[in-house]
């Protein structure tokens, strides 16, 4: 008899959290010119907000913290870092960074030239707003499954739209094509993997035009979990040994750490190309540090070393993956629109077709956020027209992006299943009222149009 299973950890200690009224939270809303990004964390019931930095970390972890070595140059925690790392990539240089967007500004600094294309399935914020300051040219070329939130099913919506990719090395010639970066899980899109026959692919074809080719790894085992459980051939192979065929396909690597890497703080770049590390180590020492601490203190890279092993046991990603598709579940026996099928970090609810009354110039999916925070205490982030709106380089009129969506991020080993109910049921009683819900009025935005969501200011309708 096949029973049902639970967590794959004993929880010894917990935090508490405060209940607002919705009164309280109003005000707070107010104050914070509805911007989830400004409501203050001891304010939010259920923290959904990102799942960077927000892991419970193991007692093996806590314990690594202890033996943490704070030298300035080579540390001993470094080394064991380090080791860490080559185990779970493969690859050989590695460059310690404070946190993901660190080790993005290093990357975009080596690979993204001005007036040149950086090809991606789709690029998060943080490289496009390192791009745009660069005046580099990012486009997004994930497969017209991922490119949209309907129901549709495919293994692998991360995936790189490979004749898109070619057409445009023919059209702009492979001199004016700096890098190909690939985002394994893509979570523009809804944490969707990508599968190791198109990063295998993709890498043929950068190769073919001397383009070097990136991995942006945050959610690394993630998506080699799904490899395992969706492609053929893998079913039988470890999730190490996953993770390795799959770097094995690229020149370069960045990671947030503060996702898979099970920590609160840290990241790293990591190469095969030794001239591309020797560059990295000296734009280290500009921005972040030391080479062999690189803004990390040494009991993080501790526990980052332990955190980068305990990521790929499959008995913790089954859980962790099954989380996210219990409250996708939950959703759809609401009737919520979600992107299907679920990915490994969270739930994205179509914003557009949630809110069919309210246009996409009056940010549908922020109005969800606002929405689920007023109701619930519930803390989400918007993935739509504040996020990924763009605006024309030359008439400055606004480009609305093709998805619509509020993230819904699960952070790893914090929550049960009972605030995954929580959630949903919110949810639900907002679904059932939503023709009462009214747009959003964008009061304020900074310089940098692809991160102006984290600092924007809004207004009712």
């Amino acid at each position: 008899m096949k029973f049902q299973t639970a967590e794959p950890f004993r929880i010894k200690m917990v935090e508490k959290v405060r209940r607002t009224t919705k009164e309280e939270r109003l005000k707070y809303l107010k104050e914070a010119q509805y911007n989830a990004f400004r409501l203050k964390a001891e304010d939010v019931y259920i923290d959904c907000l990102t799942d960077s930095g927000t892991s419970a970390m193991s007692n093996e972890q806590w314990s690594a913290l202890m033996l943490g070595d704070e030298s300035y140059a080579g540390c001993k925690s470094f080394y064991k870092f380090e080791a860490s790392v080559k185990d779970i990539l493969g690859l050989p240089y590695v460059q310690p960074t404070h946190q993901g967007r660190a080790a993005d500004f290093i990357m975009a600094q080596i690979y993204a030239k001005k007036g040149k294309y950086a090809i991606g399935n789709m690029h998060f914020d943080t490289f496009r707003g390192n791009a745009e300051m660069l005046g580099a040219l990012a486009v997004d070329y994930v497969i017209e499954k991922g490119a949209n939130a309907n129901n549709e099913y495919h293994p692998f919506k991360g995936n790189i739209d490979l004749a898109k990719m070619q057409r445009l090395i023919e059209e702009k010639g492979k001199e004016n094509i700096s890098v190909v970066i690939v985002t394994i899980t893509c979570n523009n899109n809804g944490g969707q993997p990508v599968s190791m026959e198109n990063i295998r692919e993709v890498s043929k074809l950068a190769k073919k035009y001397n383009i070097p080719m990136v991995l942006d790894s945050a959610r690394l085992a993630e998506n080699a979990y799904f490899i395992q459980q969706r492609e053929e051939g893998y079913r039988n192979k470890s999730i190490k040994e996953i993770t390795r065929e799959m770097f094995s396909y690229c020149e370069t690597a960045t990671m947030s750490s503060k996702k898979d890497g099970l920590v609160n703080i840290g990241g790293f770049l990591a190469t095969r190309n030794k001239e591309v590390f020797e560059i990295a180590n000296q734009l280290a020492i500009v921005h972040e540090g030391f080479i062999t601490y690189g803004g990390m203190a040494g009991r993080d890279m501790e526990a980052l070393a332990v955190g980068l092993q305990e990521v790929c046991e499959e008995d913790y990603l089954a859980y962790r993956i099954n989380q996210v598709n219990y409250l996708g579940n939950k959703l759809k026996e609401f009737g919520i629109p979600i992107i299907e099928p679920t990915g490994g970090h969270g739930v994205y609810v179509d914003g557009r077709r949630f809110f069919p009354n309210i246009p996409q110039h009056e940010f549908p999916s922020q109005r969800l956020v606002v929405a689920l925070y007023e109701e619930a205490g519930v803390r989400a982030v918007e993935l739509g027209a504040c996020a990924f709106g763009s605006k024309d380089p030359i008439t400055r009129e606004p480009i609305w992006p093709e998805l619509e969506t509020m993230r819904i991020a699960i952070s790893r080993r914090v929550y049960t299943n009972s605030h995954m109910d929580v959630i949903a049921n919110a949810l639900g009683y907002i679904y059932q009222n939503r023709n009462n819900y009214k747009g959003l009025k964008l009061i304020y935005e900074g310089n940098i149009t692809s991160l102006r969501h984290f600092t924007a200011g809004f207004a009712l309708l």
